[in-house]
């Protein structure tokens, strides 16, 4: 990771391993369709109200501080993306799937369908209307994943199960089916492999990250109970 120089305007663009893949097929393939805003690298408590030489200074710390270059790894850049909210808005939305941790054995399946609470005033969850981004962070870890439901974006496996190293996958949809590995190979000595689910609203841009565990030795499918309050103010 570096610091990209803030005397100027500068966009900075990395393509993941995927894109370099579409990229290199030189067939029209790689296309930008999205894209999101975040504010990661900004410290909001470097704002000063009471600037000696006026409020016209109050953000001059944050304006000066340098900027991080792009990193394609979305674990540990864009975990804070900007959201539009209706103006008088007091409380932030924020998703709730019922658990938090998925426990698989080898070869189980889970399915979750998300809420999402304060949307449109309602606390007690409502699921968004265009549904919501699922991404797993080691796609080798289950053999099926996929969005069910809602306005799925059509797309092509980016990580298959015996991929020799750790790639990502996103899907979309009201709800999500997930399926572990039925082989060992992957686990060696290891009884439990980790891996985590981030679920987007695409609405709302909420976020919620859940660990996900597949045992090899674990019989059944198990969830714990979610701790989650129905508010959460600014």
């Amino acid at each position: 990771m570096g610091y990209l120089d803030s005397s100027t305007i500068t966009v900075d663009a990395i393509l993941t391993k995927r894109g370099r893949e579409l990229i290199a097929r030189n067939d029209g393939s790689f296309k930008i369709t999205q894209f999101a805003l975040g504010d990661d690298e900004i410290d909001y408590t470097l704002f000063n109200e009471n600037h000696p030489n006026g409020s016209q200074y109050s953000g001059e710390a944050i304006e000066n501080m340098s900027v991080i270059e792009a990193i394609p790894d979305g674990n540990h850049i864009m975990r804070h993306k900007l959201i539009t909210l209706d103006r008088g808005t007091s409380v932030i939305p924020f998703i709730d799937a019922g658990i938090n941790i998925i426990k698989l054995a080898i070869g189980g399946t889970f399915s979750l369908t998300p809420k999402t609470l304060n949307y449109n005033g309602v606390t007690t969850g409502l699921a968004e209307p265009n549904g919501y981004n699922y991404t797993i962070a080691d796609r080798r870890l289950v053999s099926r994943f996929s969005g069910v439901g809602g306005q799925q974006t059509p797309r092509a496996r980016m990580a298959a199960p015996y991929s020799t190293t750790a790639v990502g996958e996103s899907v979309n949809g009201s709800g999500l089916s997930i399926t572990g590995i039925s082989a060992t190979s992957l686990f060696g000595s290891n009884e439990k492999l980790l891996t985590t689910l981030t679920i987007e609203g695409r609405n709302t841009g909420a976020r919620l990250t859940i660990p996900l565990e597949i045992s090899k030795t674990v019989a059944i499918t198990t969830a714990a109970a979610s701790d989650a309050t129905p508010s959460e103010s600014i």
